[in-house]
């Protein structure tokens, strides 16, 4: 019984881990190419770019390997004023050239075993992944 108990453990933190590095990589991803000023990625329906945010969204999304949804990750937008001094992006517009843009993806994720859900508030483990770049001159 222990045995079976010590498995899932590392079954179950080596699954949280790998999420949080997965994430950790997507909203690298998504935070470089908003820096970069391009926004070709998501297309409205009038097959029209839309804002450099959008765009960073669809790229995360990419680059989670599906564990976006599963993680039920919120996306904020934050800039860093020139006094230091950080604030939500206004209009949700990826701040503009020079700024500097902090991308933060907050997460709840399921554990898999149930024996461990009971450690862990709601049966979920909570974590935050960030990334901060400076936007290119565009």
């Amino acid at each position: 019984m222990v045995l079976l108990v010590l498995i899932m453990a590392i079954v179950d933190f080596s699954y949280i881990f790998f999420v949080n590095l997965t994430m950790q990589h997507a909203v690298r991803d998504g935070a470089r190419y908003a820096a970069t000023g391009q926004s070709n990625l998501d297309l409205d329906p009038q097959g029209t770019a839309q804002d450099r945010c959008d765009a960073a969204v669809v790229r995360i999304k990419a680059a989670s390997m599906g564990f976006f949804d599963q993680a039920g990750a919120v996306i904020v937008f934050k800039t860093v004023n020139n006094d230091g001094s950080i604030t939500p992006v206004p209009a949700n517009s990826c701040a503009a050239a020079g700024q500097i843009i902090v991308i933060t993806l907050n997460c709840e994720l399921p554990l898999i075993t149930p024996l461990l859900q009971s450690f862990f508030p709601n049966g979920k483990y909570t974590f935050s992944v960030s990334s901060t770049m400076k936007n290119e001159a565009f």
